[in-house]
């Protein structure tokens, strides 16, 4: 997951330079908003945040990274895929499967003068 990663601004910087033009990454993350108060009624939300304090962040932070935890939220997902260069960010759910966002997100067809 992105969110484990120490550096994930750099990590997905590096997979848009991988990318061809118009080529894709598909993500998958806890379906979470950035927003604490926005989670109150999301119903995995106190496992999550346990998980996210007792593993994920401490694995980031651990290596002097980031430490954004599990849930990072889609607001700041989105965020740091524009960031990174990526357009037409599309974010999905699936009826079976109430833990994930899935974002499909590509980068643009026509490569940049710094890459």
């Amino acid at each position: 997951s992105i969110h484990d990663q120490a550096r994930p601004e750099q990590a997905l910087q590096a997979v848009a330079r991988s990318l061809k033009p118009g080529g894709a990454l598909m993500m998958q993350e806890f379906a979470a908003s950035s927003r604490l108060e926005e989670n109150l009624d999301h119903p995995f939300a106190p496992w999550l945040y346990a998980q996210s304090v007792m593993y994920c962040m401490t694995v980031s932070l651990s290596q002097g990274g980031a430490g954004l935890g599990c849930m990072w939220g889609k607001e700041r997902a989105l965020a740091l895929l524009a960031a990174a260069g990526f357009v037409d960010v599309q974010v999905k759910r699936t009826e079976a499967d109430l833990y994930n966002d899935y974002f499909l997100a590509r980068v643009s067809t026509v490569k940049s003068a710094r890459e």
